[in-house]
């Protein structure tokens, strides 16, 4: 998390007016909800207000003994050891008591350290130079304890303003003499160590991550109390004890564990105790599982895997019958319905079921576009009538006997423009029907659709 992405430009907070509601910019972020009220006596002001440093990593508390009034979100210079260090304003107002009460901390404590000023920058300009050698001072020092063979793990460097302190966090099973180590620290980064101890959860905090739930580690945004967890919680809420499960990414049980706990201790009290078992006529029963949600308690028989769920009554209404040494015939256990699945949709192919009209008219035209452009015009079947469609004019002439419309068989007699003479509108004589004298033999081609033979030129005149 960063202000890389922010779009806004403010330089107060996490540059989003200080709302940024994961706390990825400023670590362990709170919201002065009274930020906005007035003022009615200056003098009874608390006059302590909260710094953090290296983005929330680390909180503590300064006394403001200038009169200027400082916002959330500005930097201030304060008093360091043997120089000054330089911090962000995290908490002002009404609300560092609380702070300061719920800490243990004395408000007036002659002990509390002192805000200088406000940053300017000189002092930014060393603060950043200071911070950019964190880095390569960890790497160095985590290879000096390799080196000295030392079974510590250096988990961050963090340096003063000023360049004159540098702190370093460690984490380690077992007690440490690391004093050849400060002598190699003090000797090689000219500077006074102080060397400072953390625990797993700690060390988790600093280091930030995403936990299984999707979101920033409760350690790195707002929790600060780290409460012992025990595998008892995980019991109270029916889950399994599965260290994979529990864990968080510091190999601890997950600090989530007693966020629900007090909701099911109450739930929990409307069950009855020592119900483990249940005396009946098949054998013992032993409790498996309370639902608190459903208000049902599990049972299971000797003998049987089957589970039987019982509501909180008839489970009563048993332990008064076995205290009686009367021994139930049937545990009466409730019918579970499941829930009805909702039925997916099954996947439909739609391919060749949505048609639109006018593409269909379309295709339909170039169809009937195409089939009239490969119709030969003198073809042997043309119709019902073994004619040719020469349009909407029912005609009786024959087809043009052209080069493109006739098999080329030779020369022919040149018996006029048409090779027939014109006898009429009709360009053929009507004597009527003529008789069927039974198959003519073939004595030229086929002069039109009709499949008459050619016997020859009709006109006289042309014998």
């Amino acid at each position: 998390m960063g202000c890389g992405s922010c779009g806004t430009g403010t330089p107060n907070g996490c540059k989003s007016n200080g709302g940024c509601s994961t706390g990825g910019c400023n670590r362990l972020n709170v919201h002065d909800w009274l930020r906005d009220l007035p003022i009615d006596d200056a003098a009874t002001q608390c006059k302590v207000v909260e710094v953090s440093f290296k983005q929330g990593s680390r909180k503590e508390f300064f006394r403001n003994t200038t009169a200027q009034h400082f916002e959330k979100g500005d930097y201030v210079t304060v008093e360091g050891v043997n120089g000054f260090d330089l911090g962000e304003i995290a908490l002002t107002g009404e609300l560092v008591r609380i702070q300061l009460k719920k800490r243990g901390t004395d408000e007036f404590s002659p002990e509390m350290k002192k805000i200088l000023r406000s940053s300017n920058e000189r002092d930014l300009e060393t603060y950043h130079i200071s911070k950019s050698r964190e880095a390569a001072m960890l790497s160095r020092s985590r290879a000096a304890a390799r080196d000295l063979r030392l079974e510590m793990k250096l988990s961050e460097v963090e340096l003063q303003a000023d360049g004159k302190k540098g702190t370093f966090f460690y984490t380690a099973d077992d007690r440490i003499d690391f004093r050849e180590l400060i002598r190699t620290f003090a000797g090689e980064f000219k500077v006074k160590v102080e060397m400072r101890q953390i625990g797993i959860r700690q060390e988790a905090a600093k280091v930030g991550g995403i936990g299984s739930c999707g979101r920033e580690l409760c350690c790195s945004t707002w929790l600060h109390d780290f409460k012992s967890v025990n595998t008892t919680a995980a019991r109270y809420q029916n889950l399994s004890i599965n260290q994979t499960k529990l864990s968080g990414q510091c190999g601890r049980l997950k600090c989530c564990l007693n966020f629900e706990l007090d909701t099911y201790l109450d739930a929990l009290q409307g069950f009855p105790d020592y119900a483990d078992t249940l005396q009946t006529v098949m054998g013992q029963a032993f409790l498996i599982k309370k639902d608190i949600f459903k208000n049902l308690m599990w049972y299971t028989l000797p003998n049987n895997t089957k589970h039987f769920p019982l509501t909180i009554d008839r489970v009563i209404e048993i332990k008064k019958l076995n205290k009686q040494g009367i021994a139930v015939e049937q545990l009466q256990a409730v019918e579970i319905t499941s829930k009805n699945k909702e039925v997916e949709p099954e996947f439909v192919e739609l391919v060749g079921q949505i048609s639109l009209r006018s593409l269909e008219k379309n295709d339909r035209r170039r169809r009937d576009q195409q089939r009239n452009d490969n119709r030969p015009n003198n073809g042997a079947n043309n119709g019902p009538n073994n004619r040719p469609n020469n349009g909407p004019q029912q005609r009786n002439d024959r087809p043009n006997n052209g080069p493109n419309n006739r098999p080329n068989n030779g020369p022919r007699p040149n018996n006029g423009p048409n090779n027939r003479p014109s006898n009429g509108p009709n360009n053929r004589p009507s004597n009527g029907p003529r008789p069927n004298n039974g198959p003519r033999p073939n004595n030229g081609p086929s002069n039109g659709p009709s499949n008459r033979p050619d016997n020859g030129p009709t006109n006289p005149s042309a014998n």
